[in-house]
């Protein structure tokens, strides 16, 4: 499903200070796997259009992995909630902004707001406090946004990246629908919410790209494009998501989540290197700015729960 984490708040206290050596490995080769998707995608987006492509991921991330999985009747509205906002507004939305010419690397950037639309969120929804840190990090990333909106053009199109900020909206939505998601749950939730997702898709696909590149990615199979979905559906999707709650519910999100901040760096890496991608100044200096936001909010949300053991 997703290249990159839903933060869920631990269930238990029992939580372990420091991340082993095999799991610091498997984490590591999680952030690089996550961050392939973005290139991966690209190439994908070659030879199928965007919402093609996004239905066809969802369709394999869930099944045949749903005659394996059973979710509680209760949370089946919510899985329809997730599917919907993660398959058409995430991911639909996402790879139609790279389509339109945003590159894989700022792609992987802007989507990285989702940390300042959840905190958002979760001041309006639940009531949550908003810290200084909080409004220091949204500055400090909102100056690379508008290095990136001062570059408007070739490889920052401006609906590409409106694309994308929409994209990261969509992301923070699934946070908070998923943050009450309790973690033994949660790969059964995953695959239902992406079968869930697969009848708006299709409406989506149907509805902007007619049903041509379906019945052909179907009737004639590429193996390029198998590969592609394959990679998406179940490393990035099911065994990433597996990995990444089996972490979190170890860790904890504080030990964790800063993993997540070399992924626009590496997706930067993997297509300079894979699509030729040029990597000039104002994308480094953009890239810096909007990590170091974030990394500013991840350790003002650490240190506040140092602070406050109960707090969120």
């Amino acid at each position: 499903m997703n290249d990159q984490p839903v933060l869920i708040r631990p269930a238990d206290a029992q939580l372990q200070a420091r991340l082993s050596r095999r799991d610091l490995a498997l984490a590591a080769l999680l952030i690089l796997v996550w961050a392939s998707n973005f290139p991966v995608a690209a190439m994908g987006l070659e030879r199928l259009p965007p919402f093609t492509l996004t239905t066809l991921r969802f369709l394999f991330a869930a099944f045949p992995a749903i005659l394996f999985v059973r979710l509680p009747s209760r949370l089946w509205r919510s899985a329809a909630l997730f599917g919907l906002l993660i398959g058409v507004g995430q991911f639909g939305l996402l790879y139609l902004g790279i389509e339109l010419g945003l590159t894989p690397t700022l792609a992987s950037l802007v989507v990285q707001m989702q940390v300042f639309f959840t905190t958002a969120l979760a001041v309006m929804l639940f009531g949550e406090r908003i810290h200084l840190h909080n409004l220091a990090a949204f500055a400090v990333a909102a100056c690379g946004l508008a290095v990136i909106a001062w570059h408007w053009g070739t490889s920052a199109p401006i609906a590409g990246t409106l694309l994308a900020l929409a994209s990261a909206l969509a992301w923070a939505l699934c946070n908070t629908v998923a943050r009450k998601i309790d973690r033994d749950q949660m790969f059964a939730f995953i695959v239902v919410a992406s079968a869930l997702g697969v009848p708006p898709l299709l409406a989506a696909t149907i509805m902007v790209e007619g049903d041509r590149p379906l019945i052909q990615a179907f009737a004639h199979p590429d193996a390029e494009i198998v590969a592609i979905v394959a990679w998406q559906s179940f490393a990035n999707s099911l065994w990433g998501y597996t990995l990444w709650n089996r972490l979190l519910g170890r860790y904890g999100a504080a030990q964790v989540a800063p993993f997540t901040l070399p992924v626009p760096v590496i997706a930067g890496i993997l297509s300079s290197i894979f699509l030729g991608e040029s990597l000039g100044l104002w994308k480094i200096g953009a890239c810096l700015l909007v990590l170091s936001g974030v990394a500013i909010n991840l350790l003002g949300q650490r240190q506040s729960r140092r602070l406050s053991p109960d707090g969120i």
